[in-house]
């Protein structure tokens, strides 16, 4: 991850497709009408997950799928899906996350303890229309290189569109991680202990966190969208004991943001 003092590029990637019996009826799966969309998001975000202190942060915005398969609903919470199977009501299949790197350049909180490493997590989601105005989604997925931790996230999204253009949106937001992604994060070793002053922590699995999310979506012309987001997050369990949170973090965690994308329609 490249940063300056107030400011780092964090590359945030969704790749939305669906393997409907539409699609898989045709020769050429690849063939039909495309859309490509390009945007960006600056949002304030904590220095790290679990830091009391916050920076600004510039992300490109892309997103590709294949028209026809747009979904009721989207999140910037939701990760790379691929639709496997889609019913309109339900969609699953296997689901990815880019994980950047983690060490004591993003704060000086983090001096001391053994970096974080960049990788990914890979896994399985599911979500569901219980209503015309309501999505329930979730996320497991493994991680791979960053950490050899279980991550799982649930959200509930009720949405509704106060103007043909204007739609509003938000809900829960609860994760849960298991031992070894909390002692990637959160865990500190009696020689970073030593290095750091922190003291010795040896992480269970269990909650991760709880919040809310919510925004604000305009779509100011048939290509052009434009976002106001927010969340809140409130570390729990073995995050929220932690002595990196206890001693220089904070539990309560806090982001920000707005964003625009542009959507350029093609075929194959």
């Amino acid at each position: 991850m490249q940063k300056t003092a107030s400011a780092a590029l964090v590359l945030s990637t969704t790749l939305v497709l669906s393997a409907s019996p539409a699609f898989s009826q045709q020769g050429n799966w690849l063939s039909g009408d495309w859309y490509l969309t390009v945007g960006a998001e600056v949002l304030t975000a904590p220095d790290y997950e679990g830091a009391s202190d916050y920076m600004v942060r510039a992300a490109p915005l892309i997103s590709l799928g294949k028209a026809g398969s747009a979904r009721r609903f989207s999140s910037r919470n939701d990760n790379i899906s691929l639709g496997f199977i889609d019913t309109g009501d339900f969609r699953a299949g296997p689901t990815g996350n880019i994980v950047f790197g983690r060490d004591a350049d993003d704060s000086p909180d983090l001096a001391g303890l053994d970096p974080v490493r960049w990788g990914v997590e890979l896994g399985a989601f599911a979500e569901f229309y219980p209503s015309d105005w309501m999505r329930l989604r979730g996320e497991v997925r493994h991680g791979i290189r960053a950490h050899d931790g279980v991550v799982a996230d649930f959200a509930a999204d009720a949405f509704m569109d106060v103007t043909p253009s204007i739609r509003v949106s938000g809900g829960p937001r609860l994760s849960f991680a298991s031992a070894d992604y909390f002692d990637a994060y959160y865990g500190v070793s009696p020689a970073e202990s030593a290095a750091s002053g922190l003291a010795v922590y040896d992480p269970d699995s269990g909650v991760r966190s709880v919040g809310l999310g919510g925004a604000i979506t305009w779509k100011a012309t048939d290509t052009v969208t434009t976002s106001l987001f927010g969340e809140y997050s409130r570390l729990m369990g073995p995050a929220a004991d932690s002595s990196l949170v206890k001693q220089r973090g904070e539990e309560n965690q806090f982001l920000l943001g707005v964003s625009a994308t542009y959507r350029f329609d093609f075929s194959m």
